[in-house]
This record gives structure tokens, sequence and C-alpha cells, in this order.
């Protein structure tokens, strides 16, 4: 049916959103015309701030704050949504149009079981009544959203969830009243690649099996390419440009969609270029007489878990981890969540300790460091970590906050520091008055860049890079890592880049170490291990990037 009924069972119309506020009314959607058919999958992609999630709040009526439909239609089967009293809207929500939210974690209630939150929306949809039926119906909706082991996971806690399996629990209770239409806002944002396919591929064949038509919201421009039949591309507030996914973005007409193809790293991109020397690590070969800043040798780590009574059994975290990184060089550091990059990236920036091997900075073991010594290799190293709300003290300004390392380790007087920071934000291209705002009035690109900036105070030689990218849309993720290549060159930055993203890594790494369960099982250059993956773990990273099977119109 995809595509093919004669009546759309989606259908937007003119649709205009505004927020009020002390200066007024300001319209956010100008003018909103869409139509999703029976069965048929549609994406809406663009950059934050374009009306996306904006359009998917006023279908079901959640527009956050003083938000409101100002004129328009929305109509589901040929019913006016807009006309609908909050009560009717709480029956349509659910029942006929299901909805999964972008966070999982902030979107499950923390001091509730996965089990409790489950049945609620069952009685709420009016699924079943009976205590029995609705403890039947929850465990269903668990299996089906691929969850092994349904009945002890009812017990469970988010918390003791991993990011997949809180996503298939939110999907499954989206799913749970057999929708019409279901809405799925960022479903698999933060989730790495394989997660991502296995979570993308059991929401695709549960929308099959019941006909449900999806609205997906993304900035993933492979992601919508490989689900979608239909791409539909927002710019402030406006459709700019809609058609066939692959003729979109295999052809893209308006301006603003060709950046967005252009901007959109894939396994076809090349490494960005920055400065006038080319690339300079293209086969190990190339290796030979460059000194290593940082190498990690047999590095391990291992954590207590506590079995039952008092025995503590040890799991092995990171396992025998060994990579250099030559100066001015970036190492990509990839692998499924729980494989252990992060924690390597944790015990080279000396926030955790091995429990054997050793990490060398220019030849000196941080391990047999003095508290002095370490005190001062963190000017030399410095993290940039991917939540920049989380990692930015929100009573703390701009300016402050980037100055914060200076007063740490008392760089300058006052005077100094200023200059510094105004330094800093022409550096990272941020304008000088954003010193004296606050986190929360900067866009997530401006945080992501604060943060740069903050890691850049000290002038450090070596920048450790977790996840720096992964929560930004394609525009403000090839703006920072356009950034990111820019300021290697000028100053001969070392990188080791954490990531899940391989068609980052094309675009940004020299090197690349692909971990799994602790171990690093394949490295390389990026030319040699993208073109020729000798492990099947690696192939199936490559094999599960987002449209990778689809070349975008503007990068190749």
């Amino acid at each position: 049916m995809s595509g093919t009924a004669a009546q759309p069972l989606l259908s937007i119309r003119n649709l205009r959103v505004a927020f009020d506020t002390q200066e007024g009314s300001r319209e956010v959607l100008h003018g909103v015309n869409l139509d999703v058919f029976p069965g048929e999958t549609v994406a809406i992609v663009g950059e934050s701030g374009s009306g996306k999630s904006t359009t998917a709040s006023a279908v079901v009526n959640l527009l956050p704050g003083t938000g409101h439909v100002t004129s328009g239609s929305i109509t589901l089967d040929g019913r006016e949504l807009t006309e609908l009293t909050p009560g009717q809207m709480e029956k349509v929500r659910g029942q006929d149009i299901g909805y999964v939210p972008q966070d999982p974690m902030s979107n499950l209630n923390p001091v509730w079981s996965i089990g409790f939150q489950v049945k609620e929306a069952i009685r709420a949809n009016g699924i079943a009544s009976g205590r029995q039926d609705v403890n039947a119906r929850a465990i269903e909706v668990l299996k089906q959203a691929g969850l092994a082991d349904a009945e002890k996971r009812l017990h469970q806690y988010p918390h003791q969830f991993s990011g997949g399996m809180r996503q298939r629990a939110l999907i499954g209770i989206g799913l749970a009243a057999d929708p019409k239409l279901l809405i799925a806002d960022e479903p698999t944002s933060a989730l790495d690649v394989t997660v991502q396919r296995v979570i993308l591929d059991h929401m695709a064949s549960l929308t099959r099996e019941r006909g449900t038509a999806v609205l997906l919201i993304t900035h993933d421009l492979g992601l919508a390419a490989e689900r979608a039949s239909k791409i539909i591309v927002m710019q402030q507030g406006e459709i700019v440009e809609a058609g066939p996914s692959r003729e979109i973005l295999q052809n893209p007409v308006h301006p603003y969609t060709q950046r967005l193809v252009a901007a959109a790293p894939s396994i076809a991109s090349q490494r960005i270029q920055a400065g006038a020397e080319r690339r300079g690590i293209e086969t190990v070969d190339d290796l030979a007489g460059l000194a290593p800043t940082v190498r990690v040798t047999d590095l391990v780590k291992e954590y207590k878990i506590r079995q039952g009574g008092f025995r503590s059994e040890p799991f092995r975290a990171v396992d025998a981890v060994s990579f250099e990184i030559p100066r001015g060089k970036t190492l990509a550091l990839v692998g499924e969540s729980g494989s252990g990059k992060s924690t390597v990236a944790k015990m080279v920036l000396k926030l955790e300790e091995p429990t054997s091997g050793s990490i060398e900075i220019d030849g000196t073991d941080i391990a047999k460091l003095s508290n002095r010594d370490a005190f001062a290799l963190r000017r030399r190293m410095q993290p940039v970590f991917q939540d920049p709300y989380g990692s930015l003290d929100p009573m703390r300004n701009i300016g402050n906050t980037i100055a914060e390392p200076l007063n740490i380790h008392k760089v300058g007087d006052q005077s100094s520091r200023r200059a510094r920071v105004r330094e800093l934000l022409d550096q990272v291209s941020l304008p000088q008055e954003l010193s004296t705002r606050y986190p929360n009035e900067l866009s997530g690109g401006q945080r992501q860049r604060v943060a740069i900036a903050r890691a850049l105070a000290l002038k450090p030689d070596i920048v450790v890079l977790d996840e720096a990218v992964s929560a930004l849309d394609v525009l403000v993720q090839d703006q920072i890592l356009q950034l990111l290549a820019e300021l290697q060159a000028e100053l001969d930055l070392t990188y080791l880049f954490i990531t899940h993203d391989l068609a980052v890594v094309r675009v940004v790494a020299d090197l690349v170490a692909v971990m799994e369960r602790g171990r690093i099982v394949e490295q390389g250059t990026v030319d040699e291990i993208f073109a020729n993956p000798s492990q099947e773990y690696t192939r199936r990273l490559l094999d599960a990037i987002p449209g990778a099977s689809i070349p975008l119109g503007g990068v190749l």
C-alpha cells in the first residue's frame, strides 16, 4: 500500500505554529504542507531549529511551552485534529498515533520500572484492563520490541537497560496500541551504527506487518535515504524541497538541500584538507620515522563486579590495548557501545587508573608522574566530551567557562585572561558578545564550540574528543569537523577521536583502531582499513553505516 492509496492517512495543510514571548508572538512554522499515506515511511530532514520536531509535536498536540497552532489543518484519516478537545486528543495519542521520542533516558521515568511504564501506557490506551491481561500484554509488547527475557525485564529500571534496550522499550510503548501512524523523532541518534541498524530493522518489520505509516524525524541523510521512500527537507520553518529519497539525495535542487548533502559524511567521503600540506598518512609505511606523541602499550582495565554475597569477579573492560599517535595526527578509536573506547580515553586523560600496561606522552610514563607533574600534564592534554550542555556549568557564563582552566593553572592576570578568551572565541568562530551569555542561551553547535575553546585555553598538544560530534546535525557537525581540522593544521594538535560513526572517521582521521569487547581487533590507516577490512566485525560496522550503498550527490 506504500504511497498508492487514494487518500493520505496524515494530511497537513498550511500549518502555522507560533510561540508567545515577552516581545510578542514569534512564528516558527510558516505554512507547512505534507502528506503521509498508509504504510508509507516519510522522513523530515533539516538542521536543528528547522522545524522538524515542531511539526511532529503539532500533529500530536504536544507543543512545548507557549507553542500553539495559529492556523492551518492537520487531518488523520480525514479527522481534523486541531479541533479536538484535550480529552479527545488523548485518545488519538497512543491509539491512532504512536510517538517515539529522541532521548530514552529523559523520556523514561528513572524511579518507575520499565514494566510499570509499559503497563501505564497499555491502561491509558484502553488496550487491556484486568491486572493479568495488562501484565500479559506488557510482556508481549516488550517481546515484540525485541527484548529477551521480557518477564524479568518488566521489573528492571531504565538505568539497568542499555541505550538500545531503552529505545526498544519506547518503540514497544509507541506501537503497543497498533497505531495507524508512528512518529519517530530521532529514534536512534545516540546509538552506535550496529545497534541503530537492529533497532530500525525491528521497527520497520513491526510497522510493515501492521501496515503502520511512519513519520521519521532525523538529521541523518543516509538514514533517511535508506529508511524512507520520501524525504521532506525543512529550513527555518518551511519545506524547501520534497520528493523520492534517492532523487533528493543524488540530485538536490534547492541550495540548502545541496549544502546538507555536501556536508553529510559517508563511506565515500575524503579526508578534510586543512592548510597547504596534503594528508600525511596513507599507508603504514608513512609512519616510519614519526615519533609518537601518545604511546599506549598493553593497557588493561578491570572492574570488580559483585556476584552475589561478598564475592567479586573481575570484569575486563579493556584488554591489552596498544596504539601510537604521531604528533599532529588523528587516531580514531571506534567500536560499538561497551567496546571499551571511552574507558581508554579516561585512562589516557588520567581520569581512571589502568590495572596494568603503560601510557606514555612524549616518552614519559604518566603512571610514574608525581602529583605536581600530573597537574602540569593537564595543561598539555585536554578533553572535549559528547554532551557540551552536561559538561558546561549552567551557572557560569561563557567567558568564565572558557577562562576556568586559566584560573585553575594560574596562567596570566585578569586582563590577559580576558584577552585570551576573546582570542579563543575568534579561533572557534564565535562572536565575542557571547562571553556574557549562559549555556542555555546557545545552540548545540555553539556549546560544542565553547567546549573546544575551553579545551584549547591552555594551548594543549593533545586533545581527546569523546563522541564530540555525535549529537550534532550534519551542517553543524561539518562546521565543527572543519574547525578541528583547521585548528590541528594551525596548532599542530594531536587528536584521539572516540566515535561510533565510521562515516565521521572517514573525513577526520589519519589512523583508525577498531575495538570489540575491550580489545583492538584491527588497526591501520583509514584508507587501508576502509578499503580492505580484514575482520568480519569491521566489515559489519562499515556495512551498518546508514545509506552506505547510496551515493550522495554532493559528496562524490
